[in-house]
This record gives structure tokens, C-alpha cells and sequence, in this order.
């Protein structure tokens, strides 16, 4: 008998079961692979981390926190998980990445610049924007590690108690009990962090979740990019990357990914598919794309509005879940196993999670 079992050991779960073993809780984490795999969302080398945060303000103050927390994971672990590199948001004054970025940094007080196209040009030699193009700089944004985070919060998890079992599927799950293709286990509490299983893991939801198709694209570059910003970039769609690290720059396009399940993904990327992101990003940033390195997929695993899903279950009141991390949630990785550990341990959370309630997404299709 365990007080928790978490199931999905990935970025959020692994989170999860350090925090409540932490907590002094007796934990078993489950997961279908090895540690610090590369079947889901929770790898490729880099994700962007920052605070002004055009998607919500309401995200701002879990931001705040969680930038504190990989602090003390790298502490605690060893595990160079942060780089502190700035980011830099770039499209049109009215867009989206620009102004809701705006809106969160001025409602926060966060430490940022704004620049036009003559300063992002002087200051970033390697962006050529448009005239009318301008960009939110933000000096404490920048990069995390995934499977660094993994690693890390899965070492600290077993010090502090945790027992974690990998290559074992989840077959079934129901409040206090989980059954895997080895055994059957109780506990008083379960969590769920399933990534890009949840259309499978949390059918009683009644949530519809789409999963996402993610290519991470490795070039060569033709110019410096050590130590460059993390950047998002707007305009007739969004790309983002990341400055050199381990002789290859990271860009990726968001949203255009094609529907698949952890199943039935394509894993292999294809000629016409780094054509396309050389083609797109080549007239906004031409020294990026040099020497095409390798590629990788992940998933996205969308919920309709994009908004996470942190709460305890609506159907069982000892299951706490996590998932629809819609392809912005790697960030928030230190603070959501905290909030998953207060709702396990005290049955709610300081931290503001209303906006990931799934109650506004039942039903919707």
C-alpha cells in the first residue's frame, strides 16, 4: 500500500514524485519506458522559459516561482538544468506575442525593453526584421534542459524515498487502485501526468485532447549563435529557437503539426519538411539555417483553448491529474509538481490554477 502512485514519469510526473516523497509520502511512480526517454514530450535538448507571458497573465506568478525552483533543483541535483540567455518576442506591435507579452510584463512589473526594427537590427545582428516589426526583450528568460530536469527531478525523487518502476505500462487505473502489465497496486491517492497519453489514460474527463505532431529541427549555422537569445518570432505563423548549444542551433515552427497519437507518429521527418522551416525562417534569420544537423518529433498534447488541465479529478476526489500542456508547459515543470504535491497533501493549493480547470472544457469538442 503507497500513499501516491504517479503515473507518467516525464517532465510533470517526475516533478511529482520528488515534491511527494519530499513531503514525506510514501510514492511508487510508474512509467511505460525508461527514464528520460524520448517518446514523448519531455526531450530535444531545449525548451524556452519566460515570464512575460503573452498567453495569460495569469500564468506570470507560477513563472515567478518556477523560475526560483530550477534554481534550487540545480542546487540540490548538480544538474546544470537553466541557462539564463534572454529572450527576445518578435512580430508586429498588435500581435499576439507582442502585445499580450506587454500586458503581462507591465501588470507584473517585469524587467523588459521594447525595441523597434532599427534596434532589434543593431543589437541582433543575426535577426533582420521588417519596418514595422518590434520586439519585447526580456533579459531573465532563457532556456531549460529536459532531460536534465528529468534526470534531475527523478535522482532527487528516489533520494527522498520515492520507488520508480520504468518499461511497465499502466493498463488500468481507478481511485486507490493501478494495475500494470506486471502487478496491481493500491494507494490512497493516485496522480496522473500521462503527456500525450491522456486521451487514453483520462477517457472519464469527457475532455477532448489533440495531439500534435512536434519536429525539433538541428542545424549548423552560418553565424555566432553561442550564447544567443531564445527567441519567438511572429509573423504569418510563429517559429522559435535557441542559441548554439552542443554545435547545433534548435528552431521549430509552432502549430502546424499534423494529428497523430504516440502510436501511430511519424518519426521519421522528411526532406520536403526541413525545406519548408529553411525556406520560412531563412528571410528573418538567413545565418541560422547552414548545414541541416538531424531532426527529432515530440508531441503536443492540445487541449481547445490551449490551457493546461492541473485539478483534481471531478469524477474521484483521490485522483489529482495534469496534462493538455498544449506545447508551452516544459517551464512550468518545478511548480506544477509542487500544486500537484499541495493538492495530494492538503487538498488545495496557494498557487492560482482556475484557469486549468477542466470543468470550462467538458463537452467541448
Amino acid at each position: 500500500m503507497y500513499d501516491v502512485i504517479v503515473i507518467g514519469l516525464g517532465g510533470m510526473g517526475s516533478a511529482a514524485a520528488y515534491r511527494l516523497a519530499q513531503r514525506g509520502k510514501r510514492v511508487l511512480g510508474l512509467d511505460k519506458h525508461t527514464a528520460v526517454h524520448a517518446h514523448g514530450s519531455s526531450h530535444g535538448g531545449s525548451r524556452i522559459t519566460r515570464q512575460a507571458y503573452f498567453e495569460d497573465p495569469a500564468y506570470v506568478p507560477l513563472l515567478l516561482r518556477a523560475h526560483e525552483m530550477w534554481d534550487q533543483i540545480e542546487h540540490d541535483s548538480g544538474e546544470h538544468v537553466f541557462h539564463r540567455v534572454g529572450g527576445i518576442l518578435v512580430g508586429a506591435k498588435e500581435s499576439r506575442t507582442i502585445s499580450g507579452s506587454r500586458v503581462s510584463a507591465e501588470q507584473y512589473g517585469l524587467k523588459h525593453e521594447l525595441l523597434d526594427a532599427h534596434q532589434i537590427r543593431a543589437r541582433f545582428p543575426t535577426m533582420h526584421p521588417a519596418d514595422d516589426e518590434v520586439a519585447l526583450f526580456e533579459a531573465g528568460a532563457g532556456l531549460v534542459v529536459p532531460e536534465k530536469s528529468v534526470k534531475a527531478h527523478l535522482d532527487l525523487a528516489v533520494k527522498a524515498g520515492a520507488e520508480l518502476h520504468f518499461e511497465e505500462p499502466v493498463t488500468h487505473w481507478e481511485a486507490g487502485t493501478v494495475t500494470t502489465t506486471k502487478d496491481r497496486y493500491e494507494a490512497e491517492h493516485v496522480v496522473v501526468c500521462p503527456g500525450p497519453w491522456a486521451p487514453e489514460l483520462l477517457r472519464d474527463l469527457e475532455i477532448t485532447f489533440e495531439v500534435e505532431r512536434q519536429v525539433q529541427f538541428f542545424f549548423t549555422p552560418k553565424e555566432n549563435f553561442t550564447g544567443h537569445p531564445v527567441y519567438i518570432w511572429e509573423r504569418e505563423g510563429t517559429f522559435y529557437g535557441f542559441p548554439e548549444l552542443d554545435g547545433a542551433v534548435k528552431i521549430a515552427i509552432f502549430g502546424e503539426g499534423e494529428t497523430c497519437t504516440p502510436d501511430t507518429i511519424d518519426r521519421t521527418v522528411h526532406d520536403h519538411e526541413v525545406r519548408h522551416i529553411t525556406d520560412y525562417v531563412q528571410p528573418r534569420m538567413p545565418g541560422i539555417t547552414g548545414t541541416f544537423q538531424r531532426a527529432a518529433t515530440c508531441m503536443f498534447t492540445n487541449t481547445a483553448d490551449g490551457h493546461f488541465v492541473i485539478a483534481k479529478h471531478p469524477g474521484h476526489d483521490n485522483v489529482t491529474v495534469a496534462c493538455g500542456f498544449s506545447g508551452h508547459g516544459f517551464k512550468f515543470v518545478p511548480v506544477v509538481g509542487e500544486i500537484l504535491a499541495d493538492l495530494v497533501t492538503d487538498g488545495a493549493t496557494r498557487h492560482p490554477i482556475a484557469l486549468f480547470d477542466p470543468a470550462r472544457l467538458r463537452g467541448h469538442a
